[in-house]
């Protein structure tokens, strides 16, 4: 489960941005996932408490905010929305398209306790 790995190095960007506010615990994590972005929303959660154990998040809550799955389509220049199986231009129908979101995991805020 790679899961937990991607969370604990989640944790150590949590753990310097509370560090560098001398926040003495964090409230909530924010996290934007998109469809392509190869982690499984709900092995993150299950990994989260484990890996924020002792740390200064390990009462937080960890939200994930599914991001859209964009492609811009080579032949007509569109911009749409796709799904993960199907990167299809919703204008034209054409499959030469190119992804220009859905496969990023961003850290998006931190709710910090003072």
């Amino acid at each position: 489960m790679h899961e937990l790995s991607i969370c604990q190095a989640l944790l150590k960007q949590v753990e310097k941005i509370a560090a560098d506010h001398q926040a003495h615990a964090v409230d909530k994590v924010v996290v934007h996932m998109g469809p392509l972005a190869g982690v499984e929303p709900r092995l993150l959660q299950e990994a989260f408490p484990i890996a924020s154990a002792g740390t200064v998040a390990q009462r937080a809550e960890l939200l994930i905010e599914k991001l859209p799955l964009r492609v811009r389509c080579g032949s007509c220049g569109a911009e749409s929305d796709a799904q993960p199986n199907r990167l299809l231009c919703a204008a034209c129908g054409d499959w030469h398209t190119h992804l220009i979101s859905g496969d990023e995991m961003l850290l998006a805020s931190v709710e910090l306790l003072k």
